[in-house]
């Protein structure tokens, strides 16, 4: 399987001389806008392998050199085929990001004098949901930052990108109808850092980025805990009116809303509407993690009113796997987080059509310290070290939960401790690799000792983009 990660169901040799990168190199492609949009990255990531320029022309000239982009009707979804001739490159899809997979392991069969081995690719997802989850609100993430992680993403054919937008530290996201929560509530951070947030254009920015490599973005407002910030700018959300104190602690399960207060509900349902309106994918998450100061008819009504916000603006529901205690339509997602959890209410909700998003926090929460002298990270699931981000069965985790009620896999990653985007990448790398290919990769054809080999060599890549990375001993890293 060469260097490829995640895994692919089927890599066959074919022999003869590899395809090299030169003059003659060209992205051939038909002239549908999104197909274009796919030849451009193509284009750019073959050229930073020479530093040259890589022209990108349509379809039918079929010349010597080409890397040709294929709609295909007889694949599925993220389904790809890869055709390496020394020639000539093919990769058939049914959609662009069908391509975008394919050309991902292009790129990562390519040498660095651009080199690539006669070969045939036929691939697909064992799951349609692979996600990292980044908290951008306890410390901001910037949008150069964000767009570095979401190639990396990409390259891990990675497809959903969960912001988490909103804590008791701060608000990340600026709504049109509650102009307060940035301007009073975005500047605060964990530890007194520096905060920020996203403009309207800032967003689409995010969203358009991600959506050309292949990722979609499901933005996260947190409640009804967790609610510090919004409470901090709009003190009706109070019982007494009056807004709370800024909070740059880390402690959680403090704050909350109130289900009878008059400005409960409008604000729940402009914020949502707000932020539906900005996002052109499925799905939008209510949070409802950790609420500690509420009875559980309270919190099952809040849940409720966020519940129907999002689908009164035409959108699917996602919450942490709190919400299961309160009623769930069919659809649903449930993000499953903490194995302690009575598997009751989970096994409850999928018999009324909820479906699961797996992120075990002791093997997919990637700020979990790698050993106890990790200098970043928290370490209250654990230790996380590379063999345990891996050797994990997303259908094994709760007990009586069918099989078929996974529908995916996200790790996470929560910025208490992580300030820059050296310290983000070194908790990532390598273990978003590890999930990753948890998610991609058949549970019959993954193996560790196989990763480990196959992922040796990407260090050179992280290296390359002065990214930070842990040196694992559990591998024999090339770099």
């Amino acid at each position: 399987m060469h260097a490829v990660v995640p895994r692919p169901a089927s890599l066959e040799e074919l022999g003869g001389e590899p395809y090299r990168v030169g003059p003659d190199t060209t992205v051939d492609v038909d002239g549908r806008p999104d197909l274009v949009q796919v030849a451009v990255l193509a284009a750019d990531l073959i050229g930073r392998v020479t530093g040259s320029p890589i022209p990108v022309r349509h379809a039918g000239r079929d010349e010597p050199g080409a890397v040709r982009l294929t709609i295909a009707d007889d694949l599925d979804d993220e389904a790809y085929r890869l055709t390496v001739r020394a020639r000539r490159v093919q990769i058939e899809a049914a959609r662009p990001s069908g391509l975008v997979r394919g050309l991902v392991t292009l790129r990562q069969l390519m040498d660095d004098d651009g080199a690539v081995p006669a070969v045939r690719v036929a691939d697909r997802p064992r799951f349609a949901w692979r996600g990292l989850s980044i908290d951008v609100a306890r410390h901001f993430v910037t949008v150069p930052d964000l767009k570095t992680v979401i190639a990396l993403m990409s390259h891990y054919k990675l497809n959903v990108l969960h912001l988490h937008l909103t804590d008791d530290q701060g608000w990340r996201l600026h709504v049109r109808s509650r102009p307060e929560l940035t301007r009073r509530s975005s500047a605060s951070a964990v530890g007194g850092d520096r905060g920020g947030f996203y403009s309207a254009d800032d967003y689409a920015d995010l969203v358009a980025y991600a959506a050309a490599r292949g990722v979609r973005v499901v933005p996260e407002i947190d409640v009804p805990g967790h609610v510090n910030a919004a409470t901090h700018a709009y003190g009706e959300l109070n019982p007494d009116g009056r807004p709370t104190d800024e909070y740059t602690g880390i402690e959680v399960g403090f704050s909350r809303l109130h289900a009878d207060l008059p400005a409960t509900r409008p604000f729940l349902d402009a914020v949502f509407a707000d932020v539906a309106a900005m996002t052109p994918g499925e799905y939008v998450h209510i949070g409802g993690d950790e609420v500690l100061t509420m009875d559980h008819d309270e919190y099952a009504r809040l849940v409720g009113m966020a519940a129907a916000a999002v689908r009164a603006a035409g959108k699917k529901v996602i919450g942490w796997q709190e919400i299961a205690h309160a009623a769930v339509e069919p659809g649903t997602l449930v993000q499953f987080w903490d194995p302690r959890a009575d598997p009751a209410a989970f096994v409850a909700a999928a018999r009324a059509g909820a479906r699961f998003i797996m992120s075990p926090g002791s093997h997919a929460y990637l700020d979990m310290k790698y050993d106890a002298s990790t200098a970043l990270g928290l370490e209250w699931a654990g230790h996380i070290e590379l063999r345990d981000a891996y050797d994990w069965e997303p259908t094994a985790l709760i007990d009586g939960l069918p099989a078929e009620a996974v529908v995916g896999v996200e790790a996470a990653i929560w910025t208490e401790t992580l300030r820059d985007l050296r310290a983000l990448t070194t908790m990532l790398l390598p273990r978003l690799a590890a999930v990753a290919e948890v998610a991609w990769t058949g549970a019959a054809d993954r193996s560790f000792d196989d990763f480990r080999e196959r992922v040796a060599s990407h260090a050179r890549l992280w290296e390359r983009l002065g990214l930070g990375w842990y040196a694992s001993p559990q591998v024999d890293w090339q770099r």
